[in-house]
């Protein structure tokens, strides 16, 4: 009897300790899922609804609300400008009249930047900033940098034409060539003023934006003389500095030195006769 007690006793026991195992088990199980949990809900970023562009959008184009999407946008990434309100994208009593002034990718945030105010018309006026002109610079395929030109670019216009100094004088006009204009903003190429040019256009007219002065400065340029465009880059900060440029400068040659006047020397004779003869002998000139 006390054989049965003992086997029963010990099985009790084994069966107390399986449990408190299996509780303990359980228990660090649960509370790895919990820290796990709350590591995965600490790394949760918060986000806000952003209106993107749902296809392709082009300069000039209408827009309305079939071109754009809402998404999930992080808090801390949304790009300034965008858009979060529908009754402030779209308002109620001017519906679709946003116009796009940038070309805009498929899920390109929608930004104040690149859309028109309601009720304005995606025309030129609306990529001047205050106290700009638009203004109209003829070119070919040759001064226009074959092409490559586009929207938005930076140029900056060189002045070829003859010398003030030779037309006063009324003699044969020798050409200069001057930096007139640095870091002119493009806002059109001939009649296209958005960014989405594909390839190369070779244009015959270009508009830049610039102020009253320095339209003053390319009509008084064009009109007497040759225009060049050089295209600056996309990353370049730098100032040019004035240049200047004649065919003696171009060539290396410096100013046409004046010949040294040559004087003849001066020789003093006396004669002598001798005879019949006359003979000269030369001798020093005392004056």
């Amino acid at each position: 009897m006390r054989v049965v007690f003992g086997l029963v006793l010990l099985v009790g026991v084994a069966l107390a300790g399986g449990a408190v195992m299996m509780a303990r088990n359980y228990i660090n199980a649960y509370q790895a899922e919990l820290a796990r949990e709350r590591q995965a809900r600490a790394q949760i970023v918060p986000t806000t609804d952003v209106f993107v562009a749902n296809k392709a959008l082009r300069y000039g184009v209408r827009l309305t609300k079939a071109d754009v999407r809402i998404v999930k946008w992080p808090e801390n990434a949304i790009p300034e400008g965008a858009f979060t309100d529908a009754a402030v994208l779209f308002p109620e009593d001017q519906s679709d009249n946003r116009f796009v002034l940038r070309a805009m990718e498929k899920d390109e945030a929608i930004m104040a930047i690149k859309v028109t105010k309601p009720g304005e018309e995606a025309g030129l006026t609306s990529r001047l900033q205050r106290g700009m002109r638009a203004f109209a610079i003829r070119v070919d395929v040759a001064s226009g940098v074959s092409g490559f030109l586009r929207p938005g670019d930076l140029i900056d216009v060189y002045w070829t034409g003859g010398g003030i100094g030779d037309a006063v004088e009324g003699t044969a006009s020798k050409e200069i060539t001057r930096l007139i204009q640095t870091n002119i903003q493009l806002i059109a190429v001939d009649q296209i003023a958005g960014g989405d040019v594909t390839g190369t256009t070779i244009a015959r007219t270009v508009t830049v934006a610039a102020t009253p002065e320095q339209i003053a400065s390319l009509a008084q340029a064009q009109n007497t003389g040759r225009l060049s465009l050089a295209l600056v880059g996309a990353e370049d900060d730098t100032i040019a500095s004035a240049v200047e440029v004649n065919q003696r400068k171009l060539l290396g040659l410096g100013e046409i030195e004046a010949a040294p006047e040559q004087t003849e020397e001066k020789v003093c004779t006396i004669r002598t006769r001798r005879g019949a003869e006359v003979a000269e002998i030369p001798i020093p000139c005392t004056n």
